[in-house]
């Protein structure tokens, strides 16, 4: 059976001074993050706040194990990246 995961991270940016400042940071995330792990993410909240944002990074794998590792590593790369401005993560599975 496949597993569906989506991890949830909700950011404060607080140097963005503009919605352009912002979108540059999260932008940057999900680039790099889609690249190194092969997911799908995206700005899924906040889009018209400039020091906030919510982000939905998911896979898909035929199992669950396999699929939370992808996700836990994705958290511990955006935690790295962001530092402080990863504000809080959690996953969710779909059935």
């Amino acid at each position: 059976m496949p597993a569906f995961g989506v991890l949830t991270m909700e950011l404060h940016i607080e140097h963005a001074r503009s919605l352009k400042g912002k979108r540059h940071v999260v932008k940057s995330l999900k680039d790099r993050l889609a690249h190194r792990h092969n997911i799908a993410i995206a700005e899924i909240d906040y889009q018209d706040v400039w020091q906030s944002a919510l982000v939905a990074a998911v896979t898909v794998s035929a199992s669950r194990q396999l699929a939370e590792q992808v996700l836990n590593a994705v958290e511990r790369d955006a935690a790295a990246e962001l530092g402080g401005m990863l504000i809080s993560a959690g996953i969710e599975w779909l059935v």
